[in-house]
């Protein structure tokens, strides 16, 4: 009873239907009953294209159409009746389930017609139709080509009466394709499928609704990914470095006039037609931005399909609640109330020992559990992150409450989900938000910046592959020769090396260098590994996959940041000064007009354990985001002239960042910046690369900014201390590499002496240890 009256399904793929209602009809068999009819409440059809009655009836009104499908409207809102007669029978008897069947059938004949007028209106839309063929639709409304419904469902061809012959044949080719693009994509319109969920279809306001949603939906990207798509069919293509090399071969396989180039430009069509059709049918709004995943329009679709007081559980990407393109949908969600609750999981459970929850899906994947509501309200939403199995949700450390307002206060540009995986997590993050303002804050009416600092993206890897040349290109197609600091100079002009994100680390822009490997098709270049004996050669630079001809805007050194950083990586905001701004988007820049003076303030707070903590509850995928490091908490400007005894906060840290970065000869220009000049003004060399002295300096400024973060309070030293303990637990990867070199945490024990030493007064104290 609860299967044929409750239950509802749709999927694109008919073979999914007829499988559910197997599984269904297993789940609910009664021994000396029939099985249920409920054809009814499960179709094959396309959950995020279709229109709403009322949306195809605007459409007709703006050709100017007729009502003649007025009959055909009130035939099928008709059948809601009927729908309700066939639920209520119980199919206890084989004859009442063959009656459902029967009526159901009726059904189906009654609503035919306006289904396949909508399905048609929207096959219209996707096609795009220029001024001169729109033309010719109102000429089909109007009768020209025949009974236009009875060519809307394809039982009836288009017949040239009265029209031009030349529209006559324009149209006909519109109708075919329109005809197999409902075929092909199987729109579904909802209120058409279900009669008795909604009321009153040519309403402007929406009548009915389910009670609930539930579902997995789809976790792909609409967009054509070349390197997936060829990989099956082409390996060669999709094991180009670069895309502008796979892009090469693809034309050939044009000239060539191979099939499978017609295959790839009708499956990249209609992924731009979908994505169009997303964006621009204005039934998603807010989740239809940038580079769309289907499952975000499945949540979208989702709040859409209930009634305002029903409820949405889905199954996603960590993205709903953490994403940029998800903000304006989640924000609304979580700072107004209407979340009842997220539950973050990974997909490796390895605290559990068991297998993952979904073994064909990287074990580092995260998904969530969302439970929310278009219109109910609730005192707060809650939440757990990093879980690994069900059992952990009702732990009441792992699964807290978080309200509206915590939401809003700890990422207030975006309104995201961060991602405490304690409630004693939720608590220092929330009190260290409290205290300190964030980069950029853009909660008001205009933007308000701690520091004056810009993003910069210098060149894409993919979109700017074409300007790239390796090593062997450079010397036999560019007739180039080295010259020092590992660049390249030619007839026509000087090259760079590109720098990217694998090739920097925390105030280290030499940590490695960048090797190919080319039979990884989805990641060919791999970090290759610098030793401490080449980094203390100061005339050492790292070799880079690719370098590019120099630029006027790559001058000056500038802050750069890897892009690729995980909440579960040894660290996350990993930060260092490059000699020139020639680097790629996995190594984004931090510009800014301020002298280097000031700009080293910056990197050194980026790289500080404490923002590292912080920046750990935000990143949810494999991207730091600017719009995450925006909305972190920093030290402002002027909390630098704090005094250390016979130092500044700003001199301690210019001095420890000074010699952490200049190692190599190329920052001598940043060096210079920075006053680290003899008597006759001369650059003064760089400073040796001691792993040692680099530890001891490190956890110098990790104490100083546990100071002014304020995680350190002087009124209770016990209980920060322990804070700070706490913190350094959550960097196990540092933890037991430390532990395996020098048998303890040494990098935490130093910082809680430098913390004694600072707080003394005693700033250029010696640490043993």
């Amino acid at each position: 009873m609860v299967l044929k009256r409750c239950v509802y399904g749709v999927d694109k793929n008919p073979m999914a239907v007829e499988l559910a209602k197997v599984a269904l009809w297993l789940h609910t068999f009664t021994v000396g009953a029939p099985l249920s009819f409920i054809d009814h409440h499960l179709h094959a059809g396309d959950s995020l294209f279709g229109l709403w009655v009322r949306d195809a009836i605007d459409k007709a009104h703006g050709f100017g159409a007729p009502l003649f499908y007025d009959e055909a409207l009130k035939n099928a809102q008709r059948q809601a009746l009927a729908m309700k007669t066939i639920e209520m029978a119980t199919d206890a008897e084989i004859a009442e389930a063959h009656r459902s069947a029967a009526m159901w059938t009726d059904v189906e004949a009654q609503v035919g017609p306006l289904d396949s007028f909508v399905s048609f209106m929207h096959a219209l839309e996707w096609l795009n139709l220029n001024r001169t063929e729109k033309g010719l639709i109102r000429l089909w409304l109007d009768g020209q080509f025949g009974d236009a419904l009875a060519i809307a469902r394809g039982r009836a061809e288009p017949e040239r009466r009265r029209s031009k012959k030349e529209d006559f044949e324009a149209f006909a080719d519109i109708w075919r394709r329109a005809r197999d693009l409902i075929a092909e994509e199987r729109f579904l319109n909802w209120q058409i499928a279900f009669p008795g969920v909604w009321d009153r279809w040519d309403d402007e306001e929406r009548h009915g609704g389910f009670d609930a949603v539930v579902g997995n939906p789809p976790w792909d990207r609409i967009k054509l990914q070349q390197i997936e798509w060829f990989a099956a069919r082409r390996p060669e293509i999709a094991l180009a470095q670069r895309a502008s090399d796979r892009t090469k071969m693809i034309s050939v396989l044009k000239k060539a006039d191979d099939p499978l180039h017609g295959d790839f430009e009708k499956a990249e069509a209609r992924a731009l037609d979908t994505a169009r059709m997303a964006r621009a049918s204005g039934q998603y709004p807010l989740l239809s931005r940038g580079d769309i995943n289907l499952y975000s329009l499945f949540v979208e679709r989702a709040h859409a399909l209930v009634k305002p007081s029903g409820m949405v559980g889905l199954l996603t990407p960590s993205g709903i609640a953490s994403d940029l393109s998800a903000s304006a949908f989640f924000r609304g969600v979580a700072t107004e109330g209407r979340l009842k609750a997220l539950y973050d999981f990974e997909n490796r459970r390895t605290r559990h020992g068991l297998e993952p929850f979904f073994p064909d899906v990287d074990s580092r994947f995260k998904f969530v559990a969302m439970i929310a509501s278009p219109g109910r309200m609730f005192p707060s939403a809650q939440c757990g992150f990093f879980l690994q199995a069900t059992g952990e949700t009702r732990d009441p450390d792992r699964a807290f409450s978080i309200t509206a307002d915590d939401f809003a206060a700890v990422n207030p540009n975006t309104g995201t989900a961060p991602i405490f995986r304690s409630r004693r997590d939720m608590a220092l993050t929330t009190a260290i938000y409290q205290r300190l303002p964030v980069l950029v804050d853009r909660s008001g009416a205009a933007a308000v910046a701690a520091w004056p600092v810009r993003y910069a993206t210098m060149f894409h890897m993919t979109n700017d592959s074409h300007l790239f040349r390796t090593r062997t290109e450079l010397e036999e197609r560019e007739g180039a020769w080295a010259v020092e600091g590992n660049r390249f100079r030619s007839t026509s002009g000087d090259w760079l090396p590109l720098y990217a994100g694998r090739m920097i680390h925390q105030f280290d822009h030499r940590a490695a260098s960048v090797t190919v490997n080319a039979a990884n098709v989805h990641n060919a270049a791999l970090s290759g590994e610098v030793t401490d004996e080449q980094k203390a050669d100061p005339a050492f630079v790292p070799e880079p996959q690719y370098w590019l001809q120099h630029q006027g805007v790559m001058d000056g050194s500038a802050i750069a940041f890897r892009d690729i950083a995980r909440a579960t990586d040894a660290r996350t905001m990993i930060a260092a000064m490059l000699p020139h701004r020639a680097a790629g988007n996995t190594a984004p820049l931090i510009v800014s007009s301020m002298p280097a003076t000031e700009q080293v303030l910056l990197l050194a707070n980026l790289n500080a354990l404490v923002l590292d903590y912080v920046a750990r509850q935000k990143a949810q995928s494999t991207h730091l985001n600017w719009y995450i490091v925006e909305q972190l908490p920093v030290v402002p400007p002027v909390a630098y002239d704090r005094a250390f005894g016979g130092k500044t906060a700003g001199n301690i840290v210019r001095e420890a960042v000074l010699e952490l970065s200049y190692t190599a000869h190329d920052l001598a220009p940043f060096a210079r910046d920075l006053d680290r000049v003899d008597e006759d003004g001369e650059v003064l060399p760089p400073f040796v690369w001691d792993e040692d002295r680099r530890l001891i300096l490190r956890a110098k400024l990790d104490a100083l900014y546990f100071i002014l973060y304020g995680v350190h309070d002087p009124t209770d030293p016990a209980r920060s201390r322990d804070d700070i303990r706490y913190i350094y637990s959550t960097f196990p990867i540092v933890e037991r590499e430390e532990t395996a070199k020098w048998g303890r945490y040494r990098s935490r024990d130093l910082t809680l002496a430098w913390i004694n030493a600072l707080l003394a007064g005693e700033p250029d104290a010696v640490i043993a240890g």
